[in-house]
């Protein structure tokens, strides 16, 4: 079943980088008491998640700030080494938090599971954008194809806040 306004995000872990190295992260903790914005990509560094769905989260970073958004969380079906590299590369750091959802388990649960194995991808998250606010999800935003960045684009989510 899909994640849909009204819904609470289910229980699950991610792995974040720490200073001493990766960590577990449950939804609790990252969730709880918070106003979020939860967008997902398909992979780290590709093309499209790399060149126009990042970069707006990290130029809108402020304006989310200043409408009450906490924090702003960026997803993916991509270990936490890499998912580490990507912030560094991006200079995202301090901006926006990288959760690693390495096997997949938080986009099944949310049933937004992608089969990208015709590109040799294997499983992945679709794309999406998301408000929560206190692990409630107000708004979702899911592409309906994985080289687009629109719906689920900075943008397009700072006009619903």
């Amino acid at each position: 079943m899909t994640i849909k306004v009204g819904d609470r995000l289910p229980e699950a872990t991610f792995r974040v980088m720490t200073p001493d190295g990766p960590a577990p992260k449950t939804t609790d903790e990252l969730f709880k008491g918070k106003k979020a914005v939860l967008f997902a990509v398909p992979g780290a560094f590709t093309p499209t998640c790399h060149k126009n769905h990042l970069p707006g989260f990290l130029q809108q970073e402020a304006e989310f700030k200043k409408k009450g958004i906490d924090t702003i969380y960026v997803t993916g079906v991509n270990d936490v080494f890499v998912m580490d590299a990507w912030k560094k590369a991006t200079s995202a750091e301090g901006k926006i938090e990288f959760l690693s959802d390495g096997n997949g388990d938080f986009a099944k649960a949310i049933g937004l599971f992608l089969d990208a194995s015709g590109a040799g991808l294997g499983l992945r998250s679709k794309r999406y954008a998301m408000l929560v606010d206190d692990k409630v999800v107000k708004a979702v935003n899911v592409e309906d194809a994985p080289g687009k960045a629109d719906v689920s684009s900075a943008d397009n989510l700072l006009k619903q806040l």
